[in-house]
């Protein structure tokens, strides 16, 4: 019996040894004295419960064979031989007695937090004694829970009303406030291991990671190395490092209390929920998507939820406010999150419907369409038409169909019967002649076009220098694509296609190498991009030219000092160009005296001024054109009839039109400019006769690009299609009752195709 008692006695003292070296971990005390075991070395034990109040005097410790209950006054005398708790610091550490109280998040790492005197007895031993944790090992965090207050000198600590002991008190060693890093950290709530192989004890909260060698300055947040103001030790077989060091790495505020000699650290971090909900608009009795996130602070795990004023739809229309919390596994709750939603009436699909002005139709007789299709909120964002001609050209019943949608996706279609009869009222080429509207295109015979007769025009030359960057179209590489020098009126065309694998910009630098100040005035600008399509980037650029023109609204001015380098034409360079896009540029432009200008493409990330020395010039690519043209704006003069009969007015032929002529700076050759890309033509016809068609035929393929006739700007087919072939016409322009002057301003689009001609037709009689 005396045996099997002495052995409970013997399994007793050494499991609390472990508890001291193998944890660390702070002890539940009275408030009284309570004494604490002699450290001892045990290969292996379990604890079943690091820390517990004390009601009683009793601690349960459980090895891997017996448990045992320290009962007797003997194992008490034996373990107060270790060390009194204090539980008021002592006398001669205290600091100043003036109360007062601050609260930190440190701005400067492992200083002290007061004024004392550490203990020298520094007791070596190897981390795994401390911790004896295997190199796997994890240690669950035992609680999160209120403020937690630290006394200064001692190794009492205090929570939630609870008093525990940690393996040595709050030191300060050279200045520098220490405490034992495993007490702590079960206090506050987080996991810690030893990692053998390193020799590095770890903590861990939520997704951070600290960790500390013994002896050493340095440790690691993250594996983010920092610099403590003292190095990690042991001291009586407890790892204890710079409380700054946690506080900081982990974000945790603090209040210091000199009368009280207490540090008290801020633990109350509530999680944090929010949601969304993820439609626009909710309709009454809609199902409602909520879309909800949450976090914990302390990494701990979120194991409930609540809500009020949630529904999964509302019957009715109305204001609703919806709140939302998370709580934690420590029972703490989240703010409310709030967000008030609108609940709106059932949304009523819109009604299609239009009408004509006859319900029967002779062959080749126009159709008049009145939409009058409705929205209960006036919304209605699409119509698409099926089978509408402007004229069947085939007897019998014909069926037109509307669909209309509304901004929410609801939709309504109305059909409707109209017969035709076998009459005819024109035929199909009299009738396009007439009724085609301006901007859309119609087929005819393009065989015809070359046998009618050419406009004899002649042109004389504005002063104009076209620098036109446009080869390599598409860019392979960073370089510099264009470099010249111009004075006076200049025109800049720029086309590229990005095909660097990498996201880009584009910059125009100019230099003013005089001795004397210059000025650079942008006079307008038409500029596109990126986009993937270059019929488009071209079209939009000239589009955008020429409103520029109309309205004078991106004139600017630069002031060049000498010597001084300043970007232009910054258009350009605000948006990045992705891989294959395009980017397209058309602005006319004035400077007092020359500046020197290089067009470039770098990486988006670079300065253009910083890498403009080291770049290579780039080769033309054989195929487009690049050069500087003098002489680039055209006008053309025609003062005698023209309509009265079939005629054509070619433009980019190299004939009738021929191409300008200049060089290649860069390349030190001249250079024709095919189709003559970056020509302005300024085109005055004083006698158009009586009811004529001015319309727009291609020849050289496919083209998208707009005109400006007499002061308006006129698609070449209207929205995103282009004219495709030479036996499709355009309609620019119908004279009245009478003969007419008309101006009509032109350039090739980048991305199209050239030449192409202006047709004048006499148009039929009406019926």
């Amino acid at each position: 019996m005396n045996l099997k008692r002495n052995m409970s006695i013997f399994t007793a003292v050494a499991v609390l040894q472990a508890f001291t070296v193998g944890s660390a971990s702070a002890q539940p005390i009275d408030q009284g004295d309570v004494a604490v075991v002699t450290p001892a070395k045990v290969e292996s034990v379990e604890v079943i419960k690091e820390e517990q109040q004390h009601t009683e005097n009793v601690v349960e410790i459980k090895s891997s064979t017996a448990s045992s209950k320290a009962e007797s006054s003997e194992e008490d005398t034996e373990a107060s031989k270790s060390a009194v708790v204090e539980t008021t610091p002592a006398a001669e550490n205290d600091p100043d007695t003036t109360d007062k109280a601050a609260t930190t998040n440190e701005s400067e790492e492992g200083s002290a937090i007061q004024d004392g005197t550490a203990e020298d007895d520094n007791t070596s031993a190897t981390p795994a004694q401390v911790e004896q944790q295997p190199a796997t090992g994890d240690s669950t965090a035992v609680t999160s829970g209120g403020d937690l207050i630290l006394y200064m000198n001692s190794n009492k600590m205090e929570q939630d009303g609870k008093s525990y002991l940690a393996g040595q008190p709050m030191t300060v060693k050279n200045g520098v406030s220490y405490v034992a890093i495993r007490a702590l950290v079960d206090r506050v709530g987080y996991g810690v291991k030893y990692d053998n192989k390193t020799k590095e004890t770890i903590i861990i909260s939520g997704d951070n990671e600290l960790r500390f060698k013994t002896n050493s300055k340095v440790y690691t947040v993250n594996g983010e190395s920092r610099t403590m103001k003292g190095p990690a030790y042991q001291q009586k077989n407890t790892f204890m490092v710079p409380l700054t060091s946690i506080t900081q790495a982990l974000n945790i505020s603090y209040k210091v209390n000199q009368s009280a000699k207490t540090v008290v650290l801020n633990l109350h971090k509530k999680p944090v929920a929010s949601f969304v909900i993820s439609q626009k608009e909710i309709f009454a009795g809609d199902p409602v998507d909520y879309v909800t996130s949450y976090s914990s602070p302390n990494g701990l795990e979120i194991t409930s939820e609540r809500w009020t004023g949630r529904h999964d739809s509302f019957d009715q229309a109305g204001t609703y406010t919806i709140s939302y919390q998370v709580q934690d596994s420590n029972g703490q709750w989240s703010d409310p999150y709030s967000v008030t939603i609108q609940i709106l009436q059932p949304n009523l699909p819109p009604v299609a419907m239009f009408t004509t002005d006859k319900d029967q139709y002779k062959m080749g007789e126009k159709i008049t369409y009145l939409d009058q299709s409705t929205d209960d909120e006036g919304k209605i964002e699409k119509t698409a038409w099926d089978n509408n001609p402007l004229a069947f050209f085939e007897p019998g019943p014909k069926t037109v169909t509307l669909t209309v949608t509304d901004n929410h996706g609801a939709t309504d279609t109305y059909s409707k019967v109209i017969n035709i009869t076998n009459e005819t009222l024109y035929n199909f080429s009299d009738f396009n002649l007439l009724f085609t509207p301006v901007g859309q295109k119609f087929t005819f015979n393009g065989g015809e076009v070359t046998s009618m007769e050419k406009v004899p025009y002649t042109y004389r030359d504005e002063a104009s220098l076209l620098i036109r960057s446009n080869s390599p179209e598409t860019v392979n590489t960073e370089g510099i694509v264009y470099q010249e020098s111009s004075s006076g009126q200049t025109r800049f065309m720029i086309h590229h296609v990005n095909n660097t694998g990498k996201r880009v910009k584009m910059y125009v630098i100019a230099t003013n190498n005089n001795p004397y100040p210059a000025v650079f005035e942008q006079q307008n600008m038409g500029f596109a991009g990126p986009t993937p399509f270059a019929t488009v980037a071209g079209k939009l650029s000239i589009d955008k030219w020429f409103r520029s023109i109309q309205t004078g609204a991106d004139q600017k001015k630069e002031y060049f000092e000498p010597g001084e380098s300043k970007l232009i034409l910054t258009e350009l360079n605000k948006t990045p160009m992705k891989e294959g896009q395009v980017i397209s540029l058309y602005s006319d432009a004035f400077s007092d005296y020359s500046l020197d200008y290089n067009v470039i493409l770098v990486e988006e990330n670079k300065d253009p001024f910083e890498a403009l020395p080291t770049l290579p010039v780039l080769d033309r690519d054989g195929v487009h054109n690049r050069g500087t043209y003098p002489n680039a704006t055209r006008v053309i003069t025609y003062d005698q009839q023209v309509g009265a009969t079939p005629a054509r007015l070619p433009l980019g032929d190299n004939a009738s039109d021929p191409n300008l002529v200049g060089t290649d700076p860069m390349a030190y050759t001249d250079a024709s400019n095919a189709g003559n890309f970056g020509v302005l033509y300024k085109i005055t016809l004083s006698n158009v006769a009586p009811r004529t068609l001015i319309s727009f035929n291609p020849r050289g393929g496919k083209y998208f690009g707009v005109a400006l006739v007499n002061g308006q700007v006129v698609q070449i087919v209207d929205g995103s299609i282009s004219i495709n072939t030479s036996s499709e016409q355009s309609v620019l322009y119908r004279t009245g009752s009478s003969s007419e002057s008309v101006t009509i301003l032109f350039s090739a689009a980048p991305g199209s195709n050239l030449p192409v001609n202006l047709l004048f037709t006499p148009l039929p009689m009406e019926k």
